[in-house]
């Protein structure tokens, strides 16, 4: 018994060493989809507020603080998530922001929600395991 659990720690083991560079990956995708996302935003604003008054039914605010809101997110969180600073919260507002962008599109196609679940469960291993060794948490030992 002794033997399969010492083969069973050494294979495991080692792959607690993919957790930095597969939390690190996600960390770069999630915050590159997201920043593109604030960019296209960013660069016809006409047409972001325009698709926040008729097509997006975001709940609660008006459309024009909820546009302000979504590109502001869109362009601060991912570049703190990318370089890991303060991950877990830029992860968390990230999150939300996805989930208020799937709520917020009554007819979402199959694919663009297969997407935006990925990157939920993207977001929430970063929240659950943090941004891991290469991340300025990590330097600033911050938790």
């Amino acid at each position: 018994m002794k033997k399969l659990i010492d083969l069973y720690n050494t294979i495991f083991g080692k792959a607690d060493y993919l957790a930095i560079p597969a939390l690190f990956g996600a960390r770069l995708y999630v915050a590159w989809v997201f920043f593109k996302s604030g960019l296209t935003k960013l660069n016809d604003w006409e047409s972001t507020l325009l698709l926040f008054e008729y097509e997006y039914a975001v709940p609660v605010l008006d459309h024009v603080s909820a546009a302000y809101l979504a590109t502001i997110g869109e362009l601060v969180l991912p570049v703190l998530l990318a370089i890991g600073l303060f991950s877990r919260k830029a992860a968390i507002g990230l999150f939300i922001v996805n989930y208020v962008a799937v709520i917020s599109l009554e007819d979402i196609p199959q694919a663009a929600y297969n997407l935006h679940v990925i990157w939920g469960l993207m977001l929430l291993a970063v929240l659950i395991w943090g941004a891991e060794k290469l991340s300025a948490d990590n330097f600033l030992k911050i938790k």
